[in-house]
């Protein structure tokens, strides 16, 4: 049971549907940085919902992302025990909206409802401070401020927005925003850093029915359409998803240049809470452990003769002999080895990895689905290979092949096959076989995982080579 707390309601709004390019070969396009371990065993986004999970402090949280997303989002709230309104954008229209869609929802809720912003992507290294920090912003947001977090330099990046602190707001910890300025270059970096200029960590916290407002005033197109999205929302699974028609004419807009920069309502309260927003490969070793010579290791990996070498290697041995100032990232189909102080630059590299149309863009060699995973093993010109992982109670949709055949060996588990107008029970160490165009489901009956591994054979082998009957997760 939630106890009942004093003073407005914070609804904390946690914004999950970056793609975190700038840490290519972890994060991908289906499993982005704030889903993947970057700093210690659990996810960015399963941390941030720690952090908010005092009853005293915070409401039940939203969740803002998107189709792609969903199931990831949902296993990961059950994994931390946490309930959440999961709201679905059907299309990425920036920060703008997204920040619109909680000030509505945050609205109805109640007139004195207050609302904080929270990226998915970033952490908060003392946990004691955040809560303190949440407070006064709140505090400060309920007389009508609308308050960024702004984080005191640690060094003269280039890769952070700053702002300008003006007069004192009285009976508060915070101050005026004179300014919001973007990304620096170095000599401007320096000079901010010398006049007192903050980082803007990009999370807010404001009043639900003020930032409504705001953006009806400066962008009454955004405001409109987003209204009649969330006024035409329905309710898929146990995800709220908003109109698809009425979303996509939102304005694509951040929300620095949609409100914060133009209202004289902006706040920012100094915040030292161990802020870090991950932004980079160089920004994520900051946290590792390392020896006397600067190197670490995060996996598998020995370094030799090395200063200042990064290891990450999850899934296989990575040896580096005789280097300095290296980051050497290897997962299972990619291996990323990087200057150190070249960080920013893999995002660039991406980019160069998508015009030449690789799959190690968009997905890792495990790939994630509602009902467990698949992982590819081996694949020919005719032929394929893979791993399946099927939940306790789980179940594939019931689906066709038109180009496949595929046979299932199981290895571990019961499972429970339809084949056309069959139901059969297959063990451990039997097989399978499941002929082109046949009309077949699987599913795990059992209280243990299922594994299996699937051999297609076929003239094609395509992941769209799939038509889907019926599906509990309602993608048919």
């Amino acid at each position: 049971m939630r106890l009942r707390k004093m003073g407005p309601l914070c609804i904390p709004v946690i914004m999950c549907g970056g793609a975190g390019t700038r840490v290519w070969p972890e994060s991908r396009e289906t499993l982005p940085k704030q889903f993947i371990p970057l700093v210690g065993e659990q996810s960015t986004f399963q941390r941030i919902l720690s952090m908010i999970a005092d009853p005293a402090v915070f409401g039940k949280p939203v969740v803002i992302t998107n189709h792609a997303y969903r199931f990831l989002v949902a296993e990961q709230l059950d994994e931390v025990g946490v309930e959440a309104t999961i709201v679905l954008e059907p299309v990425r229209r920036d920060s703008g909206p997204a920040v619109a869609v909680a000030a509505i929802l945050g609205a109805a809720a109640g007139p004195d409802t207050v609302v904080a912003m929270f990226a998915a992507d970033h952490i908060y290294e003392k946990p004691d401070e955040f809560i303190a920090n949440c407070k006064a912003a709140i505090a400060t947001a309920a007389k009508g401020n609308i308050v960024s977090f702004g984080i005191k330099p640690a060094h003269a990046a280039t890769n952070f927005g700053y702002i300008r602190p003006g007069a004192p707001i009285e009976g508060t910890a915070a101050r005026r925003v004179e300014a919001f300025v973007e990304k620096p270059d170095a000599a401007t970096a320096e000079r901010y850093i010398a006049e007192g200029y903050l980082w803007n960590s990009g999370n807010f916290v404001f009043p639900a029915e003020t930032m409504r407002d705001e953006i009806e005033r400066f962008e009454p197109e955004m405001a409109s359409a987003v209204s009649d999205a969330v006024a035409k929302a329905k309710t898929d699974l146990d995800f709220l998803v908003l109109d698809e028609d009425a979303f996509g004419r939102a304005t694509k807009k951040s929300i620095d240049y949609a409100v914060m920069e133009r209202t004289d309502r902006a706040a920012v309260l100094e915040a030292d809470m161990g802020w870090n927003d991950l932004g980079t490969w160089s920004s994520a070793l900051g946290f590792t452990v390392t020896d006397d010579a600067g190197n670490s290791i995060r996996g598998d990996g020995v370094v030799v003769d090395c200063t200042n070498v990064h290891v990450r290697s999850p899934e296989m041995l990575t040896a580096v002999v005789g280097l300095q100032d290296l980051v050497v990232v290897t997962t299972a189909d990619a291996v990323l080895v990087l200057n150190s102080k070249e960080a920013d630059k893999v995002k660039a590299l991406v980019e160069e990895l998508r015009k030449r149309e690789r799959r190690e863009v968009v997905e890792h060699k495990r790939v994630y689905r509602p009902w467990g995973y698949y992982q590819g093993v081996d694949q020919g010109a005719r032929h394929q290979v893979k791993r399946i992982l099927v939940k306790p109670g789980a179940s594939l949709s019931l689906q066709k092949h038109f180009h496949r055949a595929e046979h299932w060996i199981v290895v571990k588990g019961t499972a429970e096959v339809t084949r056309d107008d069959e139901v059969l029970t297959v063990h451990e160490n039997e097989s399978i076989y499941l002929p082109i165009g046949c009309t077949h489901r699987l599913a795990n009956p059992g209280k243990i995982e299922l594994e299996l591994i699937e051999v297609q054979t076929g003239s094609y082998l395509g992941e769209d080579d799939i038509v889907r009957l019926e599906d509990i997760y309602n993608r048919a």
